[in-house]
């Protein structure tokens, strides 16, 4: 949750609101590919893919991904399968099997339970995720004065009185009550920045520095470490309902991004290195960025993403739901040699959609902000699908 940092930067996206569990990250400037016209897997096309023992999966990639898949099976057992492709009784012979199987064994795991399918044309495109980490503190003190909130009681769901009743369907919009009892949008970013959140909503914590957190509120998830050595983990818990605009994306507009003289790499590097050196336009930059994340400390052994179990690092990977089932093993073959293997979709983000477009996750650290900042990849992707799934959507046909 993954919710997470790839390389950067949004073009364009849309931000999950309550209560899913985490906010889109944004993706790298690399434009991904077209998002596919069909509704769901089973509509993009089913092609029957190599053996899993064609792979070559390792012990140490089988072994991290078997034990993902174990704690994932619970949810995939009990989810509705959006992708059209397997019905969670399909998942029952391996998820049983999975609990008691040799962890050394692995390998074999995979290839005695399922199948390898290629999902529309198999094109896939990646990037990175991973969970920072920022200076913060439990208590206000000189140096910690970002607060980091907890979720506003007063930010409900309803419709304006504007609003047709023609036009009232689905989810309302996230909003608050006005003090003339008005229904209206929920403060902005900048608003948010000003106090107009203080002394009115829980603060969890303060963070140190403004612009790390900035990016943290785009993982969707991240821990702070105290003066004192604690580290106090957080998730993602709201979003005010204002919409995401990814600041690389304007950037790039700006011809601020690029290899150019006096330009600055498309990277999340990159663009925290324009915010720092140039704090005015940084600051009025981050702003055009209403969203405004709200946390829940967390108790966990790691951030979670959407399926609701932990994610890991080189072993989850958030997906779309509607072309893979979440909790499913993805293969993914890339030019990005670090991204190769076997990873469990565990997650979701607002700017991953489509078929084989996946956002990979990398733990924390200085190694999984550098390797997911810069998380840009392309190649083939397979789906893991319980055996004879393939066959039987293919004679539905």
């Amino acid at each position: 949750m993954g919710t997470a940092l790839t390389a950067l930067v949004l073009l364009t996206a849309c931000v999950r609101l309550v209560p899913e569990s985490n906010p889109p990250r944004p993706v790298v400037m690399t434009p991904p590919p077209a998002v596919s016209a069909a509704a769901n897997a089973a509509l993009a096309g089913v092609i029957r893919g190599p053996s899993v023992g064609t792979l070559q999966l390792s012990r140490e990639d089988a072994g991290t991904a078997l034990a993902s898949y174990i704690e994932s099976c619970p949810q995939l057992l009990a989810r509705e399968d959006r992708s059209g492709l397997a019905y969670g009784a399909d998942w029952r012979p391996s998820c049983e099997a999975a609990i008691n199987w040799p962890v050394g064994d692995a390998p074999r795991f995979f290839q005695q339970h399922f199948e390898t399918a290629r999902i529309g044309d198999g094109n896939a495109f990646a990037t990175g995720y991973f969970e920072p980490e920022i200076l913060g503190s439990r208590t206000r003190r000189p140096g910690y004065n970002v607060p980091v909130y907890a979720m506003p009681d007063d930010l409900v769901r309803s419709w304006p009185a504007d609003t047709p009743l023609s036009e009232r369907e689905g989810r309302a919009p996230l909003g608050r009550y006005d003090d003339d009892g008005n229904f209206v949008p929920y403060y902005e970013r900048a608003e948010i920045e000003d106090g107009a959140l203080e002394g009115r909503v829980r603060v969890i914590g303060w963070a140190a520095d403004p612009v790390e957190f900035f990016f943290l509120q785009i993982q969707g998830s991240g821990r702070l470490r105290t003066p004192e050595g604690e580290v106090i983990r957080i998730g993602y818990e709201g979003q005010n309902g204002r919409g995401y605009t990814g600041i690389g994306g304007v950037m790039r507009e700006r011809g601020l991004l690029g290899d150019g003289p006096g330009q600055y790499p498309g990277s999340m590097q990159g663009i925290m290195a324009y915010i720092r050196e140039n704090p005015r336009e940084g600051r009025e930059l981050m702003r055009l960025n209403k969203s405004w994340i709200f946390f829940r400390e967390l108790n966990g052994d790691g951030p979670l993403g959407a399926l609701g179990v932990p994610v890991r690092r080189e072993a989850s990977v958030a997906a779309d739901p509607a072309f893979v089932p979440l909790g499913a093993p993805v293969w993914l073959d890339l030019d990005r040699d670090v991204a190769d293997g076997l990873w469990i979709a565990q997650d979701t983000g607002g700017a991953i959609k489509g078929a084989n477009r996946f956002d990979t996750f990398w733990g924390a650290g200085a190694d999984a902000r550098e390797i997911a900042g810069g998380m840009s990849a392309r190649g083939r992707a397979l789906l893991l699908l319980p055996k004879g799934t393939v066959a039987r959507l293919n004679d539905r046909r």
